[in-house]
């Protein structure tokens, strides 16, 4: 939305499309996409508050998950897999991942 910042998008979205709240908004890093000439940011956010409920026009599924016990992880040099990455390292006390460059 004009004027909103990234933070405020992050809660807005995850709270339109899941129906959770979500807090501690933290920054992790940022990768660009060539299609559609797109910037993906990536998060790390805390629960607070909510059931999952997906948005049907726009996720398909949403769960959670334990660390040990993940289902298959999107590409290794993607955001996505490093965010995933990083939390894991960081719940279990591993090296932390480097984001693909």
């Amino acid at each position: 939305e004009p004027g909103e910042s990234a933070e405020d998008c992050l809660i807005r979205e995850v709270r339109e499309e899941v129906q959770l709240e979500v807090t501690n908004i933290q920054y992790m890093g940022s990768q660009c996409w060539p299609f559609p000439h797109s910037m993906m940011l990536g998060f790390h956010a805390e629960y607070a508050g909510g059931d999952i409920v997906p948005q049907a026009d726009e996720i398909e599924d949403a769960q959670w998950f334990n660390v040990h016990h993940l289902p298959p992880l999107p590409a290794s040099r993607s955001i996505a897999r490093y965010l995933i990455d990083l939390y894991v390292a960081r719940r279990l006390g591993l090296a932390e991942p480097v984001l693909p460059g």
